[in-house]
């Protein structure tokens, strides 16, 4: 079972690889004993989001709600012939990560099957479920055994995940709105979106990158390297959409050069050394 469960870490490990260098890098970032547990939380919420924006062809929503039995029943027996499963249950056995977090990200993901317009409400609800939990699973791994570190932190760690997700709506509106036909900001025409939207939600996502830092500066050394150049790198893409015209995030999807993405490594790598985050 060891060798079984290293093998389905690493099937986690290579799914974050695949899928985002962005958040390898910030991963990698980490003291080694914290990766397992991080890859194995990308692997699960990556392929439930896959489920719902990427198979086109097939019953979404047969496949998630198999996804769903067979994740808690990963969970209850603490086994799973699928790896990204396997690896997932095991972090949430052995980190106790609360089944709350779980059943608010799965909830979240379902709405993407058939919800395309929020509320205000129905908007911080989509977010909570779909990127503070997933802030708050790293912050359990992070803080295992220290419930008073942890509980001290909930906070900017929902900030964070909370500004990564609005940056990712920014981001992806091009697929998200004419691919998908979701509009998650509340009160928002992408037919008339204009100067004045943008802006607004731009300072709404500068105050949760605000409140967020004051987390970052109170992380140990051992993790914090990690989540500053995650924070840095959407730090970074959301000063590059603000420079965007409107018009120009409905026609191409914002990104980063790794060449950049490198420099803001060396940058926060020397930044954590030296202790002035």
């Amino acid at each position: 079972m060891d060798f079984y469960t290293r093998n389905a870490l690493e099937c986690s490990k290579r799914t974050t690889l695949n899928y985002s260098t962005s958040f390898s890098m910030g991963v990698w970032m980490l003291k080694k004993k914290f990766r397992p547990a991080i890859y194995a939380v990308y692997g699960f919420v990556r392929f439930a989001d896959e489920i719902v924006d990427t198979f086109h062809d097939q019953d979404k929503k047969g496949l998630l709600k198999r996804f769903k039995e067979d994740t808690y029943d990963a969970i209850e027996r603490k086994f799973s012939t699928n790896p990204i499963l396997h690896s997932f249950q095991w972090a949430v056995n052995e980190y106790k990560i609360e089944r709350e977090h779980i059943d608010a990200f799965l909830y979240s993901m379902e709405l993407d099957l058939y919800k395309d317009r929020y509320n205000r409400e129905e908007y911080h609800r989509y977010i909570y479920g779909s990127a503070e939990v997933i802030g708050l699973m790293c912050l359990r791994v992070f803080y295992h055994g220290d419930d008073e570190g942890y509980k001290s932190l909930i906070h900017p760690a929902r900030k964070l995940g909370e500004a990564f997700q609005k940056v990712n709506f920014l981001r992806d509106m091009l697929s998200d709105y004419h691919d998908r036909g979701r509009v998650y900001f509340p009160e928002v025409d992408f037919n008339n979106f204009d100067v004045s939207m943008k802006k607004d939600i731009e300072e709404e996502i500068d105050q949760d990158f605000k409140e967020a830092y004051e987390g970052i500066k109170l992380l140990r050394k051992d993790v914090r390297l990690g989540v500053f150049l995650a924070y840095s790198y959407y730090l970074k893409l959301l000063h590059k959409i603000r420079n965007a015209e409107p018009d120009a995030l409905l026609e191409k999807r914002f990104r980063i050069p790794n060449s950049r993405k490198l420099l803001l490594l060396v940058r926060c790598y020397v930044q954590n050394e030296l202790n002035i985050v």
